[in-house]
């Protein structure tokens, strides 16, 4: 009976103390023909697939500061125009929180969607990763070289241009997601 008690004590102490949390992950996105949108769906999926952690997906006209606040870990998605961000992304982005650091020590990671193969995936990337350094962000690439940077699609050329994303890309959002929950889940 005490080993019974003090088990529970200490198993249930944990949980009172706060030394098991779960960790936040916000999936923030603009999505104007659906594919940045099933892109997303894919990283949340991944990031569900990691116990403990609770993964919040919404428009980044829905995401409010108090999403990106209460986030451990935020991961970000475009199309991509012109080799850039959205514009509607980069506004969302310049109205992040900055007095006093509040993004700082957060995960971030990237995901885009293009219409063909080299109009400008990678650049767009690395902007959205740019902007999370500024904010003092931990940023986080795929899982290997070929999505050093993120999860990208291709959405509007030759094999690729289909009503849905391959799955290839749909897999690296997946491990996008997954790698992501991973991380966060060791971080203080």
């Amino acid at each position: 009976m005490k080993l019974y008690l003090l088990f529970f004590i200490l198993f249930f102490g944990q949980f009172s103390y706060g030394q098991v949390k779960t960790k936040n992950i916000l999936i923030a996105y603009h999505s104007k023909t659906a594919h940045t949108q099933s892109l997303a769906e894919e990283v949340a999926k991944g990031s569900s697939s990691v116990p403990g952690v609770q993964v919040k997906i919404k428009s980044i006209q829905q995401t409010t500061t108090k999403d990106l606040l209460d986030a451990d870990a935020i991961i970000i998605g475009s199309p991509v125009y012109n080799a850039n961000l959205a514009p509607e992304v980069i506004k969302f982005i310049s109205e992040w929180p900055f007095e006093g650091n509040p993004l700082k020590d957060k995960i971030g990671a990237a995901f885009v969607t293009a219409g063909g193969i080299s109009a400008g995936e990678e650049l767009a990337q690395v902007n959205l990763l740019h902007s999370m350094l500024i904010f003092g962000m931990i940023v986080v690439g795929g899982e290997d070289w070929t999505s050093a940077f993120g999860a990208s699609a291709i959405t509007n050329e030759s094999v690729f241009k289909t009503e849905k994303l391959d799955t290839i890309f749909l897999q690296k959002g997946f491990r996008l997601g997954k790698r992501v929950a991973t991380i966060v889940k060791t971080m203080k």
